[in-house]
């Protein structure tokens, strides 16, 4: 690393800057070299960080650089390689690294944090939210999401990787920002827009895996475990010889997003693929740095997981035994809701689908679906029950899509591809008034026709050629023709990807957008729909008639997935506070009549 926050910078008696650089490296022999803007300068066995005499692994040299001076350490004379702490990368994965001022950066608004509590999230890709794909440009229409209602961002990862357009789960060098979207810089000035306009940033981090492609962190020591495959390639070392270092390295370089960048919480991707058999697990361990940075920098900072395990473990408090994330995805609400709107039943969806709506009901009021329950789709019985008398709705985050749950469907077709407005709606109003934290996916909210699809721009034409076809026997082994799968590495499958903003001003998309604003602000209004009591909610439903009532609190909420009218009895009295279509009070009996595919949210007395 050589920045100036860790590397100590200060000016000799002739005023130039001088920076430490040191780097972790147990695979060199007897030499390591730092090249630095074209010169050689050796470097020294350094004082262990553990306490060992030897250094533990650790080398060091202290020269003149300044911001932008490129370097790079060589090993035993071999090929000069990137800094594995790289805070930048002009030239990509494989090029030279850049010496970054960390404090360079004029930020103009200050910044007191924004927690999860009562947040509604928006999941953003930097290199297709807008046809620039740069941070900058993602910058300039962040006004469009304070209209939404929105509060954070989630950031899809802006780590290198090679080329140009890709979804950011390849990346590997984990400190540096992705160039072709702006660099750390940009993402800086990002972060300052949006919290200037009161929105929160998540980041998402990937440290279970690293990219197939220009990855040069097995040449200075063991970060990997070959025999601990993941889906993606070697695990990470969690837990084997070296890996108190590696766990650092993923733990400090997560502790400078959120301080040296001011992020307010990190995403961590699929962090049940994370290989960690030791007593103290990754997970706690990050969590408790992460709290003990929130408390020194005296600002709310929280963690949100991906994890296919549905244990509530993973979002209980550490003082109650649990590792201490502050939030978790629910893919088993998403299921359920996506079988209850589309009737898909393949894969995962399978155990959903035989009774979607009360697999629905059950994920509304206990959270998981597969909660000690037989999965099909793995063959064995998964999950844990989650104690809705002691955990808070808001550790859970509902949505009906995400980036997952779109770009990995065979053509990468949204909801909107298939479905009317009217469910589209009842899809919004169950998330947005749901118990659980909602999230949204970029251009959900206008319903839009763009797909969103598996991209890739791989410079190694040999793995560029693997996933092509690797994508393509996938979707053929489950009946589409190969032909009909988008060619990851066309240029235009990530061009179609890209959203078209033009269709916010268009009917029905503007009358979509209009319906999620109306929606984020009753739940911005009504303290019911913020309870975090997962006991207090109620749930009727009827699957053959398929309609679905829920009830928070003095809020009672409708839908009707059905395509005939239904009568639904939700109690006497009250008041619209809105309707996808109009609607009467229930009258005396109690009974709600709401049109087909259409909903609607009422308000007692």
């Amino acid at each position: 690393m050589a920045f100036w926050t860790t590397g100590r910078h200060r000016s000799d008696v002739r005023g130039c800057a001088r920076v430490l650089f040191e780097v972790w490296a147990p695979g060199a022999g007897e030499r390591v070299t730092l090249w630095l803007e074209g010169r050689e300068v050796p470097m020294v066995r350094a004082a262990g960080r553990r306490g060992r005499a030897d250094g533990d692994g650790w080398w060091s040299a202290e020269a003149a650089a300044g911001p932008g001076a490129r370097y790079g350490y060589a090993l035993d004379g071999g090929p000069v390689l990137p800094d594995p702490r790289s805070p930048r990368q002009p030239n990509g994965p494989d090029g030279l690294s850049a010496v970054v001022d960390p404090d360079g950066h004029h930020w103009r608004h200050p910044w007191p944090g924004r927690g999860l509590r009562d947040a509604v999230l928006y999941e953003l890709h930097i290199g297709t939210y807008t046809p620039e794909g740069t941070l900058d440009a993602a910058a300039a229409h962040l006004g469009e999401l304070v209209e939404l209602g929105v509060t954070h961002v989630e950031l899809m990862p802006l780590c290198p990787f090679p080329g140009t357009h890709g979804w950011g789960y390849e990346g590997v060098s984990l400190w540096a920002v992705h160039e072709p979207y702006g660099g750390p810089d940009a993402l800086k000035r990002f972060i300052d827009t949006a919290h200037g306009h009161g929105l929160g940033v998540v980041l998402d981090v990937v440290h279970n895996h690293l990219g197939p492609s220009g990855n040069h962190l097995p040449a200075f020591g063991p970060y990997l475990l070959e025999r601990r495959p993941t889906p993606w390639g070697a695990a990470v070392n969690l837990d084997g010889p070296g890996s108190d270092e590696v766990r650092a390295f993923l733990r400090e370089g997560a502790l400078r997003w959120l301080r040296e960048f001011r992020l307010d919480g990190l995403r961590l991707d699929a962090v049940h693929a994370l290989a960690d058999d030791r007593a103290l697990g990754f997970l706690e361990e990050l969590s408790r740095a992460v709290d003990a940075l929130a408390v020194e920098l005296d600002r709310p900072l929280f963690l949100v997981a991906e994890s296919d395990r549905c244990d509530p473990r993973t979002t209980t408090p550490r003082a109650q035994g649990g590792l201490g994330l502050q939030a978790q995805w629910n893919d088993d609400f998403h299921h359920a809701l996506h079988t209850a709107l589309t009737g898909e039943s393949a894969g995962y969806y399978a155990d959903f689908a035989r009774a979607p709506l009360a697999a629905l009901a059950k994920t509304l009021t206990r959270v998981f679906f597969h909660d000690g329950t037989y999965s099909s789709f793995r063959g064995r019985t998964h999950g844990r029950p989650v104690d809705v008398t002691s955990t808070p709705a808001g550790r859970f985050l509902g949505y009906a899509q995400t980036h997952d749950q779109i770009g990995n469907r065979a053509v990468g077709d949204r909801l909107s591809a298939t479905l009317s407005p009217g469910p589209l709606a009842c899809a919004a109003a169950l998330v947005l008034t749901g118990p659980y934290t909602p999230m949204l996916f970029m251009g959900e909210e206008w319903g839009a026709r763009t797909p969103w699809r598996f991209f890739t721009d791989h410079t190694d034409p040999a793995l560029a050629t693997a996933v092509r076809e690797g994508r393509r026997r996938e979707f053929a082994a489950h009946g589409h023709a190969p032909e009909s799968i988008p060619d990851p590495q066309d240029p235009g499958t990530h061009r179609a990807s890209c959203l078209d903003r033009a269709e916010r001003d268009r009917e029905p998309h503007a009358r979509l957008l209009s319906w999620y604003r109306e929606l984020i602000a009753l739940r911005r209004g009504q303290p019911d729909l913020t309870d975090p009591d997962l006991g207090a909610v109620r749930v009727a439903f009827d699957e053959e008639a398929r309609w679905l009532a829920l009830r928070r609190g003095d809020v009672r909420i409708a839908v009707n997935l059905g395509t005939a009218a239904a009568d639904i009895p939700l109690g006497p009295g009250g008041r619209v506070l809105a309707a996808w279509e109009p609607v009467s009070v229930p009258g005396p009996d109690g009974v709600l009549r709401l049109g087909p595919e259409s909903c609607a949210v009422l308000l007692d007395g």
